[in-house]
């Protein structure tokens, strides 16, 4: 049998495409904490009427959702799966590239530097006026448009709102051997998604994410009138 494993999928905004980079996890975290917090109520307006502006039932949009777990690596795992490349690296630098590829995700994929170093370039080509203006432009600072996919129904836009990192054994060039992640992640609704206009083909991604994820919620809520109906008979 095949065991799913969960990942983060990274695209980090070029010029040309989104460049992946994937995370899988070499073992699925045991426990997982899904926690889920309701948004402020509606704001009230005063064409409403006074029944429909004190409604309990009233919200501000989507409610906030956040995921924490801890993540072990353990390059040992690598080299004895003996894939290629992946045992190579393992034996060389332990689980120090898979601790750098989640530290990245905290990290601006983009930056003022590199809009300065376009802006030179494109002064000297001739592209702009080499004063304040140029025709490429940068987000000075974003950081990666994360995915988290937690199985076929789980595939959700998030944003990486904590790391910390256990590093407990070593090579001999101090290299992490093994390691454990704990990371905490905060669900981006659409609304939030759609004021990403620095890469607006990334946040239609993010965005056909939580559709995707939120229909799939529904069908199984729906689905769940089985369930009510069988219990329901039970104590009836």
């Amino acid at each position: 049998m095949t065991v799913v494993k969960g990942a983060l999928a990274a695209f980090t905004p070029t010029f040309l495409m989104p460049l992946p980079n994937v995370t899988v996890f070499q073992f699925n975290p045991e426990t997982m904490t899904h926690e889920w917090t309701q948004p402020d109520r509606a704001p009230t307006t005063g064409s409403r009427s006074g029944a429909a502006a004190s409604s309990p039932f009233a919200v501000s949009g989507m409610p906030g959702e956040s995921f924490s777990f801890t993540a072990i690596l353990d390059s040992n795992q690598d080299i004895e799966d003996g894939v290629p490349f992946s045992s190579q690296l393992a034996d060389a630098s332990g689980v120090y590239s898979r601790l750098a590829a989640l530290e990245m995700l905290l990290y601006p994929a983009t930056g003022n530097a590199m809009s300065r170093l376009l802006g030179q370039t494109s002064a000297a080509l001739g592209l702009s006026d080499g004063k304040t203006s140029t025709k490429w432009q940068v987000p000075g600072s974003s950081v990666p448009v994360v995915l988290f996919v937690w199985g076929p129904y789980r595939i959700v836009p998030v944003r990486v709102t904590g790391l910390t990192i256990v590093e407990k054994l070593y090579d001999s060039t101090l290299n992490p051997t093994h390691a454990e992640a704990q990371i905490s992640l905060r669900v981006l609704t659409p609304a939030e998604l759609s004021s990403a206009k620095d890469n607006d083909k990334l946040a239609r991604l993010a965005t056909v994410a939580y559709t995707y994820t939120l229909g799939v919620r529904q069908v199984g809520a729906a689905a769940n009138v089985g369930n009510s109906i069988a219990d329901l008979a039970r104590i009836l």
